[in-house]
This record gives structure tokens, sequence and C-alpha cells, in this order.
């Protein structure tokens, strides 16, 4: 397999120094990193992105993440490896992530488990995360990049 081009964040100046700074603000925002990379890798998953599922393995191995819970993490409705909040959190990216699938993609039910579990700041941290990794799951997907070529 053969990446059609570079990844376009790093083909035009300034793209990847801002998506970092955007990762920055995810990271600062009080939600625990584990949770970040099982929101990460859920969605890259979903997106068939294999780049992304490399790296969000890698990540969640970093962040301390079990082999239970990445092994399960595609169906962590029925593993009981996941917190309540965590749960929330996944659930909050699945739906954010399918927004085709249904006519109220996000519905209040969702976004209100989600709430009850985080403050305002780690609700923008979580958004942002789902944002930010579909944005480079599309990057990769329709650039063809290889898993495990950068980092």
């Amino acid at each position: 397999m053969q990446s059609r081009m570079k990844n376009p964040a790093f083909v035009l100046p300034g793209a990847m120094q801002s998506i970092q700074e955007l990762f920055k603000a995810v990271h600062a925002g009080g939600v625990d990193a584990a949770t970040l990379e099982l929101v990460h890798l859920r969605i890259s998953q979903i997106n068939g992105c294999s780049a992304c599922v490399d790296a969000g393995v890698k990540g969640s191995r970093k962040a301390g993440v079990s082999e239970e819970r990445l092994a399960t993490v595609a169906a962590w409705r029925e593993a009981p490896y996941f917190t309540e909040e965590e749960r929330a959190a996944l659930e909050l990216a699945e739906a954010a992530t399918r927004l085709a699938d249904r006519p109220d993609a996000v519905g209040d039910e969702i976004w209100d488990r989600a709430a009850t579990y985080y403050d305002e700041k780690q609700l923008a941290s979580i958004v942002l995360m789902i944002g930010v990794t579909n944005l480079f799951n599309r990057l990769n997907a329709t650039t063809r990049q290889i898993a495990g070529a950068w980092g």
C-alpha cells in the first residue's frame, strides 16, 4: 500500500502547527487522557482510518489503557471495562461522528448524559477531540496514509 500524497496538514505551511495547538487545548480541558484516547480510537474505528486506529492504540497504551479495554472499545456498550463517564464520552463521540445516521444526531439524551459527568470545559475538550479526530480521519483516509508511517 502506498499513500497518495503526504498528509495535507504537512503540505500547507502552518496547518499542522494549528492542529497541534488544538490538541494542546483539548488536553488542557480537564478530561482524563485515557478517555480522550479512547474517544479518538473509537471514532477512528468508525471512520476506518487505519493510520489513526494505529496511533489511537499506541496513544491509549501510553495513557494507561489496558489491553482488555483496547480489545473491546468497539463493543464498549457490552463490555464491563468502561466507567459510566467513559461510556458517556464514547456515546457522544459516536453520535457526533455519525451525523447523517439520524435527524437529531446528537440528541438531548446523549448530550445530557455526557453533561452529567463533564462540565462545560470538559465537554468542550471532548467535542474538540471529536472534531479534530474526524478531521484527521478524513485527511488520512482520503490520502491513504499508512498505519505506523509517522510516529
